[in-house]
């Protein structure tokens, strides 16, 4: 059995891994196969396109390797469902746009896998938080 030796997290495009740098550069290190790696990524998330993807890669002893692919980020969800180019540079000071409730509830349902909670509710307070300091308003 292989053991553990290195996980490395990325935030990678879907459908878009390329052994050219970023990902060559984290991973060239670690000795693992990049060609087959991003092989295996881009099929994994070619349904995804246009999302950025956090990948979370167990690197074993014998160069094998396992990735588990997490839900996009908040903040790239509120700027996508809420069609904000970026987030205010003030913070919760600045209102760069709004999302509503609906909206808040549908970006919650999507993280609420990776997300340190068990309701959609306590989800969705958790996305009001991030899109407060981004400067995004929620309505009702």
């Amino acid at each position: 059995m292989a053991q553990l030796v290195k996980k490395i997290k990325l935030q990678i495009p879907a459908g878009k891994a390329t052994p050219a740098p970023p990902v060559g550069t984290v991973l060239g290190p670690a000795g693992i196969n990049l060609q087959e790696f991003c092989t295996k990524y881009n099929d994994a998330t070619k349904d995804k396109m246009g999302d950025i993807l956090p990948v979370e890669i167990s690197i074993m002893d014998d160069r094998s390797f396992t990735f588990v692919i997490k839900t996009p980020p908040t903040a790239f969800l509120i700027k996508k469902v809420g069609k904000i180019k970026k987030g205010s540079s003030k913070g919760k000071n600045e209102v760069v746009g709004t999302l509503t409730k609906a909206q808040v509830r549908e970006i919650a349902e999507i993280k609420l896998p990776d997300l340190n909670c068990y309701t959609v509710e306590e989800a969705m307070k958790i996305v009001e938080g991030t899109a407060r300091n981004m400067g995004v308003q929620v309505v009702e």
